[in-house]
């Protein structure tokens, strides 16, 4: 049966609609359609991260360094804060070790309580002597922390970090705006803008070499992956913290900021540090070049530097951050590839990708580069998947998906590309999906069909094997095919229901039909239909049989056979003796669901069909059970046949030839083969007109076999005529005048 013009138009529709709403929803702004898909664009970015790690082990052009205030160090100098003496010696340890730049990722908003000062405002109050008043002023001013912090920080490069905020208004002091090469119209810019802020003591900033803002800003589902690399803030453009400590590291003058038109607004695309070019999104963000998780870079506790134990080699020329990865100190944060990953290293990361100028990045074709990517693959799978068989659609949807998976998995890896991969991966996944249901749902569709149609025709496993395969069916609306044809009757069944009423006539033939029915269905045939006594059955259609002629046999000779076992159990309960005869035809045959728009019937019509039906007439005539055409025989080399006659039957003008099956070559035994051998003889002889020789063997044969009536037929038409007044032209078929 053919798949019919609905199931392969429904799927390729349903995919090219699917097509059209994901090209909409790669492209859309529409909030919640737009969320979802940055969402699951997200999930794919943090994905590729932990699968490869393209920037493990990145040569950024310069050591850098972090000192951490960790669990060991504040173990030996107590909690945080620490007093500022222990910074400033912090500090100076690292600049004397020959630390190029030393940035902290420290806050000190507000000046340290002098204990000196204290004593010396209390003897003030108590009226103690003013040389010893005086005494204790001196000492307050060499007590004084931030004093010798302010001392530490101008000793060498230092970048003091702070913190922009969007409410809580402002404190402390911030560090130097970045110089820019042209001034930038910042209100009409992208740039990301902070009113409020907290800042350092003013003395401590003004020593430090300049300031950067730490202020690093996670993505809406609280994953860090972008840091933004400059901020505006009362119409001035101020550095990060990572970004200051590279252009200090550089000893960078005015930096370059590259802008290009974004509707009504400018895109910060990029920023020059004299040479190092950093390619940016519109707010002036980058993607963090995380090298792996925490750890990635080479780490030193403070508590070591301050003991003198550190190893120098790590700090001779590095860029040193000076951070904490103590959980209570509130500085981890949630990152790609670890969920509690230290602050002071994502500056880390971004500072050694603008020295290393290795950022990943979304590139400005993407989104076009996404739009062909999806119409082409998937208006290529819309049209293509619905002509698969279920595994090929599985196994090109898997390459498919895979092949996108791969495709961008290598341009990250190799180019740093970011490239959207989530819409192609659900859309490729979507159509194959779509495409197994709706296999699924037709294929149910059809089996009920086929049930329906051919259930009363077909044995189940057929039924079974029609739906799973409907390719290998013939079709429906009709078709010429090799066949082969089996008409099955019982002998005078005219006689036989005179003897019945119509109860018992009816629990005969159940009894009768039932058994012969299961053995047809058992050797793949089709029940065509029931006429009074008559079976008519067929093979090789609906589903292809190439063994349809040796099927057809088998199951012949096996009604045969159960019609013998039946004879004693329908004498047992007074049932008249039932006997068969059954033709078989093999040849060309119109087969399909034929008849009028009220009734059809799946059936078979030809001229191979009626010489089957003639052929199972004939039985009785020639006193046998079963009549096979020369053609069956011919299909089954090892069949052995006894040959019957050379007859013209009534309405053909085609000889044939009548054989009636004995075996299989090894099950017919040695007497049984010689004795078929005198008959072709007898019959050679026969048709030769050497009719002496022919009436010796049919005699021997006769006496032999005296029930076989074939053996007489010869001798009696032997008797009726003369061999010599046979015409020239004589053939020996003989012609059946009636059907």
């Amino acid at each position: 049966m053919k798949t019919t013009r609905w199931h392969r138009t429904g799927p390729i529709l349903l995919g090219l609609a699917l097509l059209a709403a994901a090209l909409w929803w790669q492209h859309t702004d529409l909030r919640g359609a737009a969320d979802l898909r940055d969402r699951l664009e997200r999930l794919v970015y943090d994905w590729r991260f932990e699968v490869t790690r393209p920037f493990a082990g990145a040569d950024s052009g310069a050591q850098v360094t972090i000192v951490d205030i960790d669990e060991e160090a504040l173990a030996a100098h107590g909690r945080w804060p620490w007093p500022r003496e222990t910074v400033a010696e912090l500090v100076e340890r690292l600049h004397a070790a020959g630390a190029v730049v030393v940035g902290l990722d420290i806050l000190f908003p507000e000046p340290q309580r002098n204990p000196v000062e204290r004593a010396r405002d209390l003897a003030e109050r108590a009226g103690l002597p003013l040389d010893f008043r005086d005494r204790l002023t001196t000492l307050a001013e060499r007590a004084d922390g931030d004093v010798r912090l302010a001392e530490a920080l101008a000793g060498g490069t230092s970048v003091l970090g702070y913190h922009f905020r969007s409410d809580e208004g402002r404190k402390g002091a911030l560090g130097p705006p970045l110089p820019l090469a042209e001034p930038l119209p910042l209100e009409q810019t992208r740039l990301r803008r902070a009113d409020d802020y907290t800042g350092n003591l003013p003395a401590l900033q003004e020593a430090a070499a300049s300031g950067g803002f730490f202020t690093i800003l996670p993505d809406s589902d609280g994953v860090l992956r972008r840091y933004h690399l400059v901020m505006g803030h009362d119409g001035e453009v101020h550095p990060s913290l990572a970004l200051e400590m590279a252009r200090q590291y550089l000893l960078s003058g005015p930096v370059e900021v590259t802008t290009a038109p974004s509707g009504r607004a400018l895109s910060v695309t990029g920023l020059d540090l004299g040479g190092l070019s950093v390619e940016t999104d519109g707010d002036a963000s980058v993607l963090v070049p995380y090298r792996g998780g925490a750890g990635a870079f080479p780490y030193l506790s403070a508590a070591d530097v301050l003991a003198g134990e550190a190893d120098r080699d790590a700090l001779a020329g590095a860029l040193v951050l000076i951070g904490t990865s103590a959980a209570g100190l509130h500085d981890l944060r949630n990152t790609p590839l670890q969920a509690a990953y230290p602050g002071v290293e994502v500056h880390a990361s971004v500072l050694a990708g603008l020295l290393g100028e290795t950022f990943p990045r979304q590139p400005d074709w993407a989104e076009g580069a996404a739009f062909v990517l999806l119409l082409g693959l998937g208006g290529l799978l819309a049209l293509g998947l619905p002509w698969l068989r279920p595994l090929a659609l599985a196994v090109v949807t898997a390459v498919a998906a895979g092949g996108v998976v791969a495709g961008n998995l290598a341009a990250w890896a190799t180019a740093h590309w970011v490239l959207p991969a989530a819409v192609p991966l659900i859309l490729v996944l979507g159509l194959g999906m779509l495409n197994m249901a709706w296999g699924f749902l037709f294929e149910s569709r059809s089996r009920r069909q086929i049930q329906g149609m051919f259930g009363q025709y077909v044995p189940p496993a057929l039924v079974e094997e029609l739906a799973r395969d409907p390719e290998r069916s013939a079709s429906m609306e009709g078709e010429r095919r090799e066949m082969t044809v089996l008409f099955c009757d019982i002998r005078g069944f005219t006689t036989l229901s005179e003897q019945l009423d119509a109860g018992a006539l009816k629990d005969l033939l159940n009894r009768y039909f039932t058994p012969m029915t299961r053995i047809l269905f058992e050797h793949r045939g089709t029940v065509d239909k029931y006429v009074g006594d008559m079976i008519m059955a067929f093979w090789n259609a609906p589903l292809d049989d190439p063994d349809h002629a040796r099927h057809a046999v088998d199951a012949a000779r096996a009604m045969l056979a159960e019609t013998e076992r039946l004879k004693p159990e329908l004498a047992a309960l007074g049932y008249p003796e039932v006997n068969i005869g059954i033709g078989l035809n093999t040849g060309e045959m119109n087969v399909g669901n034929m008849g009028s728009e009220y009734r059809r019937a799946y059936t078979v019509l030809g001229d191979a069909v009626n010489l089957g039906s003639r052929l199972e007439g004939l039985t009785k005539f020639y006193g046998v059970s079963l009549i096979i055409g020369g053609t069956t025989r011919a299909a089954q080399p090892d069949l052995v046949c006894r040959p019957l006659d050379r007859v013209q039957v009534k309405g053909k003008e085609e000889p044939v030839t009548l054989y009636e099956p004995v075996g299989r070559k090894d099950e017919v035994d040695s007497p049984t083969r010689e004795w078929l051998e005198q008959l072709e003889r007898a019959l050679a002889a026969y048709w030769s007109r050497d009719w002496e020789t022919a009436r010796a063997d049919f005699e021997a044969l006769a006496a032999a076999e005296p029930e076989r009536v074939v053996y007489q037929l010869y001798l009696e038409r032997m008797a009726a005529v003369d061999p010599a007044e046979l015409p020239a032209d004589w053939d020996g078929v003989f012609r059946h005048t009636s059907k």
